[in-house]
């Protein structure tokens, strides 16, 4: 008679651990938990790629030339003003009259700028950045403000010293000598680190914050009061009812935007970019875009914006009412990345829930250890996802990675699910997942 030995209370335990839903379930649960670490680690990979990216287009635009920004002509009328001022004479005080020289800025009445863009695109090793060459040119009539409103009377104005002033953000995007002509004369232009203005610019960033679902934009604000000065030499009040003609050769990077000076501003713009992203504060009245290129018409009012048409106070700030046109690569791949990455977790979830539901209904066993090498390739797989879409672009990048990542996980769970139905029927579940 044989007897049979009664499993110790450790055997038991160990055989409630391996067959017990509830502990399979908690320690998938643990694992995933687990598997959040490098989840994060791939999104700030992604993340550090995305500003990799922006850094090399702007180490290209540094050495190129930045992103402009075109504000002027303003007309500058140098004028004396009298002032009764108390002085001490021989111990004495003595009101006396003393002369100062002000300056009145004025605004055009009419603004009218043809911008005929050349984009080009510069390569920084896999990074790409859009830069242009541009003609600008403008047609420009100014008019005297009444006296009753500026207060300074026409006999005071110095029209000898009247000059034009000219805001360029980025003066390395002077590519030429600046032609301007004054009633067919031709003038001289001068440069000048200090025109006499403040010009704001406000640069919108995209950054990418992981708890947030969308990009969102941080604005920088910069002030420069770059650009050149051309004296007129004008004789007489008359004289400013000449017409003004300024061409100007001007290169920058991504970027070209105005300041709507004129009391009408018109801009017409066009170039061979299929691309263009018109922005700022006023979008084109009219605009068509083909696959190869663009033209854009503005047309804005000084009731739109936000100064005045003349001013007497130095050093003003102009702020506000810029508008123009990017020249945008389409390469959101890093974006799309992040996004897809964001969903790692889920598909980590699917996919385990599915070898568990396998687990359970046909009695096969699956060793903690195989869930977590089928976790480490879906993980590994958004690696393969953001390399390869810096070389194709995303969509193609998806299906490359995502058909490989199946073929893999597939073949793997062949050595643990006991027929071909089931291999096949996992393998439709991961296309579904990815699909």
């Amino acid at each position: 008679m044989t007897n049979e030995q009664t499993p110790s209370m450790l055997e038991k335990f160990n055989q409630w651990i391996s067959e017990s839903i509830t502990v399979k379930l908690a320690s998938i649960g643990i694992l995933m938990l687990l598997l959040l670490i490098p989840s994060q680690w791939v999104i700030f990979m992604m993340e550090e790629r995305e500003s990799r990216a922006e850094s090399s287009m702007e180490e290209i635009f540094s050495k190129w030339s930045g992103r402009q920004l075109l504000s002027g002509p303003i007309l500058v009328l140098p004028y004396e003003i009298e002032k009764k001022e108390t002085m001490e004479v021989n111990k004495r005080l003595v009101m006396q009259t003393n002369t100062y020289i002000e300056k009145l800025f004025v605004l055009p009445e009419e603004l009218n700028i043809q911008a005929n863009i050349e984009p080009t695109i510069l390569h920084r090793g896999i990074f790409d950045a859009a830069v242009y060459q541009s003609v600008i040119q403008h047609q420009v009539k100014f008019q005297l403000p009444e006296e009753s409103k500026s207060g300074i009377k026409v006999e005071k104005i110095r029209w000898k010293d009247a000059y034009l002033i000219y805001s360029v953000s980025d003066q390395r995007g002077i590519s030429d000598l600046p032609a301007i002509t004054y009633n067919n004369k031709p003038l001289q232009a001068e440069p000048s680190q200090n025109i006499g203005i403040l010009v704001e610019r406000k640069l919108a960033v995209n950054n990418y914050d992981v708890s947030m679902e969308d990009s969102y934009l941080q604005v920088d604000k910069r002030v420069h009061s770059t650009g050149f000065k051309i004296p007129l030499n004008w004789e007489q009040p008359s004289d400013i009812s000449g017409d003004i003609s300024i061409h100007l050769n001007i290169k920058g990077s991504e970027e070209l935007f105005f300041l709507p000076l004129g009391k009408n501003t018109r801009v017409k713009a066009k170039g061979n970019w299929a691309n263009p992203s018109f922005d700022g504060e006023f979008l084109p009245t009219n605009r068509e875009v083909t696959d190869s290129a663009f033209t854009a018409d503005w047309k804005i009012l000084h009731f739109n914006r936000a100064f005045d048409e003349f001013w007497t106070q130095p050093e003003k700030k102009l702020e506000g009412g810029e508008f123009g046109l990017k020249l945008k690569i389409p390469a959101d791949q890093y974006q799309k990345s992040i996004r897809t990455a964001k969903y790692g977790q889920l598909i980590i979830m699917l996919t385990f829930l599915a070898l568990f539901l396998v687990e359970v209904i046909k009695k096969i066993r699956i060793h903690p250890f195989q869930y977590l090498l089928i976790a480490a390739a879906l993980i590994i797989y958004y690696t393969l996802l953001i390399s390869l879409s810096e070389q194709t672009g995303f969509n193609i990048a998806y299906v490359i990675a995502s058909t490989l990542t199946i073929i893999l996980v597939s073949f793997y769970s062949r050595t643990f699910l006991s027929t071909l139905s089931l291999t096949l029927l996992f393998a439709i579940l991961l296309v579904s997942f990815y699909g």
